[in-house]
């Protein structure tokens, strides 16, 4: 009697007890990979699991210590990642790999095969990222792009190669909700037409809807395989971490104090024609509360976040009131050393030096505001190095050995890095750009709480994010910034996902100071 199973598709690649070491650490194990034609297939594990490991060596941007590839049967070497995309597998990292001074169609071009005929480019790259729902404009530089527009950049110039195994790290990070639906019909096209997709991510809900099989690492070694249709997301956490999530813990009865955070009037002009003009913007954040601003990608998060840290500089000084002190014209040195402390959406070049060590970033961040780092201008490497180390304890920040270049950390340990280096300050004001991108549920849990525990402290906490579930997690008050402008904060209580919705699309009301008066009060001022 025939089977009503639908038979499996045919391999298209395994892993075979590949290994990886670097000095005396593991970081793979002998782990055993089958992906098949046309599925899209998970790939789970917390940071520093092994996951980046091993599909650098499916790309050849490493070599394994010991195992084998096998590509349609054939045992295969993978020397570098022009070898990989001749082969047919194509791979769009976590951090951009863009050249920013160039076009769009220019660093595609580059990743391109060298006889690769140019002459149409602009015309495909405008073809294939509309047939994908990722628009493009092959002419525009690189460096005026937001993030989101960059990681389009990413995914079509893999796209433009064909490929038959597509590998994704963490590829909605940066995407609005809207973008991230248009990725996975994308993803689940391309699968359709036979590409095998390998799907990294710490967003367990889109693994859930998308992928047909999952594969579980934990400490370099593959742990579990399941389908993760049949799976919560609760089911799928503990399988990565080896335990329950714990649950964040808020006290819902605050009690806030002054304003940290003023904001009167903000006005910002756009910087190049990709930016966002910020217009009239009015916060106050308090001692003791979290105030989360929600908003998909590229409508004002990033030149909000420059201009309270000071990385822009306003014309009106009083524009920006920071525990108390107009520092719209200060320096971010100056922000510092008042209190305020400040972690920006990109953590690999602009929260961290890549090249650096970790403790000399610690040093840049921290000379002017800790005596113990700069002693008659002689710098205190070893105090700095001591810091780092209280930090990776802290902060479970995993490394294969002590003390290494900013580049060489995963993405969501370098996050728990930055962020842990700002939070080790005790700063009395925090602001913060996306705080768990691509980072795992238990790392995120813990980046989270860390910024409610500190807000109960009394320090006024400001996060920027597009994770809705995040700005409701840990917010007090949430406020949605549109085009520009910036929504009157409301208490996360009474704040529907329909209502954010609306002021998303710049169907609500603009943000005025009686407004803001009375929602204090309804956070339990």
């Amino acid at each position: 009697m025939p089977s009503s199973e639908p038979a499996e598709k045919p391999v298209l690649v395994k892993a075979v007890s590949i290994s990886k070491r670097f000095g005396e650490v593991l970081a793979n194990d002998s782990v055993d990979l089958t992906i098949r034609e046309g599925e899209i297939h998970a790939l789970l594990g917390e940071n520093g699991a092994g996951k980046s490991t091993l599909v650098k060596i499916l790309y050849g941007a490493l070599e394994q210590t010991a195992g084998d590839i096998v590509w349609r049967g054939q045992s295969v070497k993978i020397p570098n990642p022009a070898a990989a995309r001749s082969l047919g597998v194509g791979m769009v990292f976590q951090h951009f790999s863009l050249f920013e001074a160039l076009t769009v169609a220019d660093n595609i071009a580059l990743a391109l095969p060298k006889d690769t005929d140019l002459s149409n480019l602009p015309e495909r790259i405008v073809a294939v990222s509309q047939k994908y729902g990722l628009p493009l404009d092959p002419f525009s530089t690189v460096a005026d792009l937001p993030v989101g527009v960059r990681q389009r950049i990413e995914i079509v110039r893999c796209l433009l190669q064909e490929p038959s195994l597509l590998i994704m790290d963490e590829p909605t990070s940066v995407l609005t909700p809207q973008e991230a639906d248009e990725l996975f019909k994308t993803l689940e096209r391309l699968a359709a037409e036979g590409c095998a997709i390998l799907y990294i991510s710490h967003r367990l809900e889109e693994v859930k809807r998308i992928c047909q099989r999952a594969t579980i690492m934990r400490h370099g070694k593959v742990v579990n395989e399941c389908d993760p249709r049949l799976e919560t997301p609760a089911t799928l956490a503990r399988m990565m971490v080896g335990a329950d999530v714990h649950a964040i813990k808020s006290n819902s009865e605050i009690t806030t104090g002054n304003p940290l955070i003023t904001l009167r009037n903000l006005c910002l002009p756009a910087e190049n024609a990709f930016a966002v003009e910020l217009k009239n913007i009015d916060l106050e954040v308090f001692a003791g509360e979290v105030v989360g601003i929600a908003g998909i990608a590229a409508n004002g998060q990033s030149e909000l976040f420059d201009a309270i840290s000071g990385e822009r500089r306003i014309e009106d000084v009083h524009a920006v009131n920071l525990l108390g002190v107009p520092v719209g014209k200060k320096k971010i040195n100056h922000r510092r050393k008042l209190g305020a402390a400040f972690v920006p959406e990109e953590r690999l070049g602009h929260g961290a030096v890549p090249g650096f060590r970790l403790s000399d970033n610690v040093m840049l961040t921290r000379f002017s505001t800790e005596p113990s780092l700069l002693l008659r201008g002689i710098l205190k490497r070893g105090n700095a190095a001591e810091m780092e180390q209280r930090i990776k304890v802290n902060y479970d920040v995993r490394m294969t050995h002590d003390n290494p270049e900013a580049r060489s950390l995963s993405g969501g340990n370098l996050q728990k890095f930055v962020v842990g280096r700002e939070l080790d300050r005790k700063p009395r004001v925090m602001v913060i750009n996306q705080p768990t991108w691509g980072v795992d549920a238990g790392a995120a849990a813990l980046i989270r709480q860390a910024l409610i525990d500190l807000a109960r402290t009394g320090a006024a906490v400001l996060v920027i994010s597009q994770d809705l579930d995040e700005i409701y997690e840990v917010s007090d008050r949430i406020a949605v910034i549109s085009r520009g402008q910036l929504s009157a904060p409301e208490p996360a209580e009474t704040m529907t996902r329909e209502r954010i919705g609306m002021l998303m699309a710049g169907m609500g009301e603009k943000h005025d100071n009686n407004t803001d008066k009375g929602q204090k009060h309804a956070a339990g001022a």
